[in-house]
């Protein structure tokens, strides 16, 4: 029985199971929703029918709503309108809810009388990362469900819940390996009985105390966002509201947000991100297997590098220049590992499965073996051109070589081997078992399978890849150094580090420059400077402040001291910091004056545009909407905002 394109019904003993099959994530589309209305019409008039369950086919329920139809004028029925007649139907809706059920899947699952989740299910609401809030009826039937603190919790953030705290939260009412035949059984019980409808539910009575320190943790995270806050006060009227009216403000609430900015910028990084990684040219160019990452040095970096590649699914041989560096190696990926166990972001079985197929070691011949090696050492060429040199005569000849430089020439390193044409650029961010974003660098003799097979590699790994060309910097650190300049002008003309810290955090950023700086510590930036020294045009304005600070031992947090104090770990204001900067605007004879939040956002945006500019006209950069990505994933430019280029009005 076929009720529309997309959704299809067999008959089960009386019990009509709908399926929706709408590749690849069963979204909401026109075609969809009509299917749905058209299958409840056929079931209200079939007296024989007993009631219905909705299911997805594939891996997915519902995965939200069809994203082709965005900015588009709506067709009917609309999505409110099919859960009404879902919710109102005089017999049994029970959702088989086989795996994701986002946005307005989840909508849908929430408006039938039972919830049977597949042991892959999950649930969400993540409207808010698009800067909405849920439609359909998500903010009133939710807290109806699971009461007023976990709806805040859920919607607040976006986040998706798993079968088993689904189950816990009341969200679903079972889990079951075969989800389809417990939710035809559990039709049969309900047909003839008085319907469960979670829009006739009372709100549950809520802790007022709870309620607030929800709303203040998801307040805490949004940074200025609006979405997050519009969606907690659409839960707490849940409560005083009825069905009706709290519909009523639901639906004026989403069409406002939807044509707000916010929502703007957000659909923008969503777009964005699915574009990126692409490139025309790879079309129906195959990747290498890689199945072992050879990683080359265990710091920091390097061991954040060998968790994401384990916890990716591959082997890695790390190698060190002494057994006892190695050791410690294998201890510090360990202890990253142990970590994400704790934070529940991996099982102890899996952990235990990521140290089995990890190697340590102190002999350069074990990277054989590997398929793809990527460099963490010491970010100076000399170093990076040996290691390379050395690798040529270790590693297979079809074997990757990847470099992690930060400002190095990923060419010059490549020259240096025998085939620069299997060197690819592979800058992971720091910490790179945590960060998402990865710059992957096309270097001039790069050969096209190889580029390939680093963006199917960087894939897996769950992160976020970004292709740009060969340029000092790349496209994040290009840009950074751009607005590092433009704030140290500030400085020294007269705003504070603190003043333009304010200005950053206030517009978005988790972090201004100069509190990011100490965390990253100066010595690296105050080392590139002392490399180009006797390059530099003198002509060209440089601001001394920071190597002042750094030939005075302040590098940043690790040292206690940096363009701020941290007595007890505290950030503060540091006098000793504003008497070096007196002193180097005194040496120049300048005069300094006052800046206001919005000069100082206006002129660091001003310059991050330009640079964004020169990277796409010099063709380092694919799109306008990569550099945005890079900026928001790797240097906390705020997501609803949309990016630097989006913020300038050159993305629509």
């Amino acid at each position: 029985m076929r009720f529309s394109e997309s959704v299809s019904a067999s008959s089960h003993d009386g019990v009509l199971v709908v399926t929706i099959d709408n590749p690849p994530v069963n979204a909401l589309s026109a075609h969809v929703r009509a299917g749905l209305v058209a299958a409840l019409d056929h079931v209200a008039g079939t007296p024989a029918i007993l009631g219905v369950v909705i299911a997805g086919a594939g891996r997915t329920f519902i995965g939200g709503a069809d994203i082709r139809e965005f900015g588009k004028p709506p067709v009917a029925p609309m999505l409110p309108e099919v859960i009404e007649r879902i919710e109102g139907l005089e017999k049994p809706v029970v959702s088989a809810v086989n795996g994701a059920a986002l946005g307005g899947g989840c909508e849908v699952a929430l408006a039938c009388h039972g919830r049977i989740a597949g042991e892959g299910a999950s649930f969400g609401l993540p409207e808010v990362k698009l800067g909405l809030v849920p439609g359909a009826g998500g903010t009133q039937r939710l807290p109806r469900l699971v009461g007023t603190v976990a709806a805040i919790d859920l919607i607040g953030t976006g986040r998706a819940v798993k079968s088993a705290e689904a189950v816990a939260l009341g969200l679903a009412d079972a889990v079951a390996a075969d989800a389809v035949a417990v939710a035809i059984a559990t039709v049969r019980e309900k047909a003839g009985q008085s319907l469960r409808r979670t829009g006739a539910l009372a709100v549950p009575a809520a802790d007022e105390v709870a309620v607030n320190a929800a709303e203040a943790k998801v307040i805490g995270k949004s940074r200025g966002q609006t979405a997050p806050v519009e969606a907690i006060r659409l839960v707490r009227a849940a409560g005083r509201l009825d069905l009706e009216q709290g519909l009523a403000e639901e639906r004026a609430t989403f069409l406002r947000l939807r044509d707000s900015k916010e929502s703007a910028a957000l659909r923008h990084v969503f777009f964005a991100e699915r574009a990126a990684g692409k490139v025309d040219a790879l079309e129906g160019i195959q990747p290498r297997r890689i199945e072992t990452i050879g990683v080359v040095g265990t710091g920091l970096m390097g061991s954040g590098i060998a968790v994401s590649a384990l916890t990716g699914g591959y082997r890695v041989v790390a190698l060190e220049q002494s057994v006892e560096a190695a050791e410690s190696g294998r201890a510090r990926i360990a202890g990253l590992l142990d970590k994400a166990v704790q934070s529940k972001r991996l099982t102890p079985e899996t952990r235990d499965a990521c140290l089995a197929r990890l190697e340590t070691t102190a002999e350069p011949k074990d990277l054989a073996t590997a398929n793809l090696v990527i460099e963490a050492v010491f970010d100076d060429l000399a170093v990076k051109t040996e290691l390379f040199r050395r690798l040529d005569g270790i590693v297979a000849p079809q074997a990757i070589l990847a470099t992690n430089t930060s400002y190095l020439d990923p060419d010059a390193i490549a020259a240096t081997t025998a085939d620069p044409s299997r060197v690819v650029g592979l800058h992971f961010f720091s910490p790179a078992n945590i960060m998402r974003l990865v710059e992957v660098v096309d270097c001039t003799r790069t050969a096209p399978d190889v580029l390939a097979s680093a963006l199917a590699f960087v894939k897996r790994l769950g992160k976020l890849p970004i292709v740009c060309g060969v340029t000092e910097g790349f496209v994040g650190n290009r840009i950074f150094s751009a607005y590092r300049r433009e704030a140290e002008f500030m400085v020294e003309d007269g705003a504070l580090p603190q003043e333009i810290d304010a200005a950053m955090e206030a517009y978005g950023f988790p972090m201004g420059f100069f509190a990011v700086s100490d965390m990253a510590g100066l010595e690296i930036a105050w080392a590139r400077r002392k490399r180009q020294a006797a390059t530099r045009d003198p002509a060209e304005r440089y601001v001394e402040i920071a190597d002042r600070l750094c030939e005075a031992g302040r590098i940043g947090r690790k040292t206690g001291l940096g363009w701020y104090a941290y007595p007890g770990g505290e950030k503060t204001v540091d006098p000793a910091v504003t008497a070096v900067i007196d002193a180097a605007r005194a040496a120049k004879g300048i005069v300094p004056r006052a800046f206001t939040a919005e000069e100082i956002m206006d002129r660091l945006l001003t310059v991050m545009a330009d640079e964004g500019r020169a990277l796409l006209s010099e063709g380092i950069a694919a799109r306008a909407s990569d550099i945005d990505l890079v900026m928001i994933n790797g240097y906390g430019f705020p997501a609803h905002k949309g990016g630097p280029m989006f913020a300038a009005g050159l993305i629509s």
